[in-house]
């Protein structure tokens, strides 16, 4: 059984974790459920951290960008390495490195646009995205960094195929869940609350599986409490729990455009970031720190009943959801979510109770989907993301200790052959 290993960060932005799993394919010809071995979360260094935040923003330039996007590969590949000092592995008892990459800027099909290309007749490609809405996005952390620093061969950039076939390339929760609960006699729904909450109906039938953003997870309430407080994250919830729900405030993030969108659907940044979350703090600049983050807790709660309610529920029958992400951390919000669902006559679960830690299961994710790259198998879920056909959603980059027909390299000596070493 290989070894696999998966790095993720996420909207959140708050650290890369890097997880060790184990994985063999089942008689189906499907992965079977990955078994987690072990886990680390490294954090972001601050002047990286600090350029990333400019990009989120739109204010770093291109040039700035570039090395950025090396520099973030080189993060991930000592959290890779540093995951293998712990287990006490080299490169070659990993059998691939799975990874998305830190989402940039990610841009959801325009269905309207969509639908005015396609009766248009066009048959250029290039509309597709000059005038026909088609999704795209920027995912950094270069691949042949990583493979190149680690010497595993690594998969990443997970989306672009899924985009460049019409698909919403977001989430990607819905590929680990077929994965992990195709065998489970029944539909299951689970949840990952991260920077964006999203939720997935798994099914042993692919065509009748769901997958999309509900809305916000904990993004809002991390902008808040740091600009209030210069904490990262409410831990725990507890300052949410001191607080009272601001009801105006809340009846009117509900009405935000995003909720009028028909899965599949996705959010980002420019849908529940900073720049939302400064609009709040202007307008509720008198209110407490704990009314807002309470708030913006229950937001992010209901905003998941919502979605259960309209999409889901009428679809299919259910008992629980099994949740996972960094929000399963936040007390108050898990207990906002468990009342909720309690009403609905469903169960709240976390992924941990099936063998994938909730803390981890983005990262077990992209581990899943590169295992499944590097094996040609169809790693989307059309019906859930809304692409055309099946795919292999990934790019390689192959391990150099696996190139063939090398040779020794011998050292280059500055200012042989008459060159100063520079151009």
């Amino acid at each position: 059984m290989p070894y696999i290993l998966g790095l993720n960060s996420g909207s959140s932005f708050d650290g890369v974790d890097a997880v060790l799993c184990a994985i063999e394919l089942s008689p189906d010809g499907h992965p079977a459920r990955p078994k987690f071995v072990d886990g680390l979360t490294v954090d972001w260094p601050l002047e990286l951290r600090t350029q990333i935040m400019l990009a989120f923003d739109n204010s770093l330039s291109l040039f700035d960008m570039c090395r950025v996007n090396y520099a973030a590969g080189a993060l991930f590949a000592e959290a890779a390495n540093a995951l293998l000092l712990k287990a006490g592995l080299k490169p070659e008892d990993i059998d691939v490195i799975g990874y998305d990459g830190q989402t940039v800027y990610q841009e959801p099909p325009d269905r309207p646009k969509n639908k005015e290309y396609k009766e248009s007749g066009s048959t250029s490609l290039v509309e597709k995205w000059t005038k026909g809405g088609w999704p795209c996005g920027f995912f950094i952390a270069e691949s042949g960094v990583v493979a190149a620093l680690t010497n595993i061969t690594t998969v990443t950039q997970f989306r672009p195929v899924d985009h460049a076939l019409g698909g919403s390339g977001a989430p990607l929760m819905q590929y680990l869940d077929f994965v992990s609960f195709r065998g489970d006699g029944g539909p299951t729904v689970t949840l990952n609350i991260g920077g964006i909450a999203n939720l997935q109906l798994a099914d042993a039938d692919r065509s009748k599986m769901m997958a999309f953003d509900t809305g916000p997870g904990n993004v809002m309430i991390d902008h808040v409490i740091m600009a209030r407080t210069g904490k990262t994250y409410d831990k725990d919830g507890k300052l949410a729990a001191k607080g009272s729900i601001l009801e105006p405030l809340l009846k009117h993030m509900l009405t935000h455009q995003f909720f009028a969108r028909k899965p599949p659907r996705s959010a980002w940044r420019l849908d529940f970031g900073a720049g939302y979350a400064d609009q709040i703090l202007e307008q509720y600049k008198t209110a407490s720190t704990e009314d807002l983050l309470a708030t913006l807790t229950m937001f992010t709660a209901t905003s998941i009943e919502s979605s259960l309610v309209d999409f889901i529920i009428p679809r299919t029958s259910i008992t629980k959801v099994v949740a996972s992400g960094g929000g399963v951390r936040n007390t108050t919000l898990m207990n906002n979510l468990r009342e909720k669902l309690r009403k609905l006559g469903l169960d709240l679960k976390v992924s941990d109770e099936f063998g994938l830690p909730a803390v981890f299961k983005e990262a077990i994710k992209f581990a899943t989907m590169a295992f499944a790259a590097k094996r040609g198998l169809a790693n989307n879920i059309p019906a859930a993301g809304g692409a055309e056909s099946y795919a292999v959603l990934g790019k390689l980059s192959m391990a150099p200790r696996l190139a063939k027909n090398g040779g020794e390299v011998k050292p280059i000596l500055n200012g042989a052959n008459g060159s100063n070493g520079t151009h």
